[in-house]
């Protein structure tokens, strides 16, 4: 690759370089345009990063490993997935990120998602490197027979490159409890022993408390921690929330109990707006609906006689805070327009990369509280570290225990993003967000040699 300067001129050049090394993957591009715009100065100034060449390292993966999943339906008949695994960057310690089971995944989703748990997982301040993977297998219409023997399948060649000490996979969006006990049986039965390799496990195997709720809760303790900075709180908030799986219940249960007023949910059908806002009563409603059911949101408007609007995004409801908590790019421009012009004063990002450039430029032109996904919604991938540690330690924290250490992860987070990304009159929790992370990964590149 051509030898840079790193000024901020010299991303475009970069980015043709890495779109010809890597082409199609729009997802991955994105991912790492946006890092390269907040890192570029700091490599400018640091004469060992620029020797080292530690962004040019950062955006090629250790490894990826792409297989064949076969496995027999209920009829009898064969059928043929592909796997993958993206191994990214293990600087700081083991390679962690969860597995995702939906049609539309390619290796640049995988990529993309790896890329942005480098930095998520550094932010956390666990020893926890960066990988994603996971299948185009969709999960959605099959049997627990046929997601069992998906699973075994799939893990047959995954048990190869995963370990405790190796790469510890988690769930995703399609890769729930049933897909991680199947998963975690087989990877137990191959290696004929018991050990923290999957996180997210039930409580019975290993598994630890608050881990189905905890990016939901981390990410509204992150906008709690934007808003205190401000000396404000989420008391009396109208909030906006997208999606309707485990992301978005938990962040709305936590908003409830914060004393904010959830007015949203949505799948892909469309959303609801409930002016009353949606209650803990309600709430248990849509996780019977969504977790055990398997419905669809519109059910809500049904039962409770609400608005539905299909095929719609709740972007244009007014409100004070917006929790985007479905999935990448959900959130565009005409969304961000809507949201600022309807006083939405706080964005924290419960999915991953779920604004688009162009709505997070003008959250930033216009200074609203951005919370970057790498630092909002990183408090899964912090319970997934502390299930690791209970893991070998052979021991359990209480919830409280939990929560509360979640808590200070986050708050920690947050002091990381104030001390890069603090200007005059405004933080920039972009910019904090993507020095912090990448800092403390740059720092070990350095620090191994070339290898």
């Amino acid at each position: 690759m051509t030898t840079l300067t790193y000024k901020q001129t010299d991303i475009d050049v970069f980015m043709n370089q890495l779109k010809e090394r890597h082409p199609g993957e729009n997802e991955f591009h994105q991912a790492v345009h946006e890092v390269a715009e907040s890192v570029f100065p700091i490599i400018e100034q640091n004469p060992a990063y620029q020797k080292a060449n530690i962004f040019e390292r950062l955006v090629e993966p250790d490894r990826i490993v792409i297989f064949r999943v076969t496995w027999e339906d209920d009829q009898g008949n064969v059928q043929v997935n592909r796997g993958y695994r993206v191994q990214f960057n293990n600087a700081i310690g083991p390679y962690k990120g969860g597995l995702r089971f939906h049609p539309s995944v390619s290796l640049g989703t995988f990529k993309f998602l790896g890329f942005e748990q480098i930095f998520k997982n550094s932010l956390t301040t666990l020893p926890m490197g960066g990988a994603k993977g996971g299948s185009d297998f969709d999960p959605k219409g099959k049997s627990d027979a046929e997601v069992m023997r998906f699973c075994q399948s799939f893990m047959l060649e995954l048990f190869r490159h995963i370990g405790y000490n190796i790469d510890i996979p988690a769930g995703d969006i399609g890769v729930g409890a049933r897909e991680i006990s199947y998963l975690f049986g087989m990877y137990k039965k191959i290696q004929n022993n018991f050990t923290g390799t999957i996180t997210g496990k039930a409580l019975g195997m290993g598994g630890s408390l608050i881990r189905t709720e905890a990016t939901g809760y981390g990410c509204v303790y992150f906008a709690q921690e934007m808003l205190n900075h401000i000396n404000d709180s989420i008391q009396g908030k109208t909030c906006v929330v997208s999606g309707s799986g485990n992301v978005a219940q938990y962040t709305c249960e936590k908003l409830i109990e914060l004393g904010g007023k959830v007015v949203t949910f949505s799948d892909s059908g469309g959303y609801i707006y409930d002016q009353n806002g949606i209650t803990k009563e309600k709430l248990e409603f849509i996780k019977d609906l969504k977790n055990v059911r398997r419905g669809r949101i519109k059910e809500y408007a049904e039962k409770y006689g609400v608005e539905f609007f299909e095929n719609e995004r709740p972007w244009s409801q007014a409100c004070d805070l917006a929790f985007p908590c479905a999935t990448q790019n959900e959130l565009n421009e005409s969304d961000a327009k809507n949201l600022i012009s309807n006083g939405c004063k706080v964005i924290s990002e419960g999915a991953n990369m779920p604004c688009d450039p162009d709505a997070i430029r003008l959250f930033r032109e216009n200074k609203v509280l951005f919370g970057l996904g790498k630092a909002a919604n990183a408090g899964g991938v912090a319970v997934s570290g502390l299930e690791m540690s209970q893991n070998r330690m052979g021991y359990s924290w209480t919830r409280e225990d939990l929560d509360n250490r979640l808590k200070t992860i986050m708050k920690d987070i947050h002091a990381q993003c104030l001390e890069y990304g603090q200007e005059s009159d405004f933080v920039d929790y972009v910019k904090g967000a993507n020095i912090a992370g990448f800092k403390k990964v740059a720092d070990a590149l350095v620090a191994y040699g070339v290898h």
